[in-house]
Order: C-alpha cells, then structure tokens, then sequence
C-alpha cells in the first residue's frame, strides 16, 4: 500500500518535470510578470503591447503591422497565439519573409499570421487535456480556418504539426495576456496553400 501512495506523491511533486518546456509555478496567478521570451510580460497588457516590449518579437510584431492585423491582436476577444520569436523567423527559406512583407502578399502574410492563433484563452494544461482525451493528438482551428494538431512528442514536449507536416515545439508557455494566453514556439507554422 505504501508504494502506490509513494508513487503519487512523486508525481503529484514533479508534475512538471513531466514535460521539458520551462514551467512557472505562478502561471495561473493573476498579476505575475512572466518572461516572454527575452521581455518581461505583464498579464494585464495585451497581446500586441507586450509583443512590442519584447526584441524577441520585433519581426512577428513588424508582421503583424504589415498584415494590417494589429486590431485583432488588440481587440478583447480572447485568443491564443502561437507565437514565433525572431530565431523561428530565421529557418524560413531565404526570401521568403522578404517577400511576405510586400504590399502584394499582404493577403498571404494574413493568413500565415492568423495560422498562429486561435480564439479563446488556451493553457498548456488544456491542449495537454485534449491530447490525451483525443488518444494522443488535439486539433485546433485557427483564426485562418486551418487546423493544427498537437501532440506530445518523444522529448515530452507539446509540439504542434501545421498542414504540411512542418512541427514546432512549444518552448515557452502560458503567458498570459489581458485579451488571450501567449504560447511561444520554435518554428513558423505555414498553412496548406489555398
């Protein structure tokens, strides 16, 4: 009887070594200033403020201007981002951010950049709920219409699949914005062309 209970005490302790992203016990406090990845992140700004405080994020926030999406990751509506810092910005082909960036594949950058989000507030504890209810994967719809899958891959880590089979790892998590939830990843997760 006794190893039973020593069992669950040991995973109930180091439930978080579990997983290999970093962990913060104060994720679920509210007022917490978390690092995001370069940039500490007050939960009460919201996603676009504190993206712009952070260098890391200089290229997804100069994305999102071009795009003409700043509203919507302004707006009070809930939604969760799958957030790529600068260095998954630089495994893209050669080009192909340049490109992106240009009046004329506005409609382009749009759709890769609302890819990266989903509407409402979304932990790590909830994808990890639907992963395994799902019997190992979870699908999200994104704000583009196109869906993400998740699941939990061989080094533990949550990592998220786009529609051409390109994953990126969630590294950082539950950084909570105002108006959503920040989740920051490795790689620029591309939608299947339409």
């Amino acid at each position: 009887m006794k190893r039973p209970i020593l069992l669950f005490l040991f995973i109930l302790l180091n439930g978080p070594l579990v997983f290999a992203q970093k962990v913060d016990s104060s994720a679920n406090k509210l007022g917490v200033i978390k690092n995001g990845d370069g940039a500490l992140m007050s939960p009460s700004n919201n996603i676009m403020g504190n993206l712009s405080s952070s260098p890391n994020f200089s290229v997804l926030v100069n994305a999102i201007k071009a795009a003409g999406l700043t509203d919507t990751f302004n707006s009070n509506s809930p939604i969760t981002i799958f957030a790529p810092a600068n260095k998954a910005f630089e495994k893209l082909q050669s080009g192909k951010l340049d490109t992106l960036l240009l009046p004329a594949h506005q409609t382009e950058l749009t759709n890769l950049l609302r890819y990266h989000a989903v509407a409402g507030r979304i932990t790590s504890k909830d994808i990890q709920r639907q992963i395994k209810a799902g019997n190992g994967q979870a699908t999200f719809t994104t704000l583009s219409g196109g869906v993400l899958t998740a699941r939990i891959n061989e080094n533990r880590n949550i990592a998220l699949t786009d529609e051409n089979g390109g994953q990126s790892v969630i590294s950082k998590f539950d950084i909570q914005q105002s108006n959503g939830m920040l989740q920051v990843i490795t790689s620029v997760l591309t939608p299947r062309l339409k």
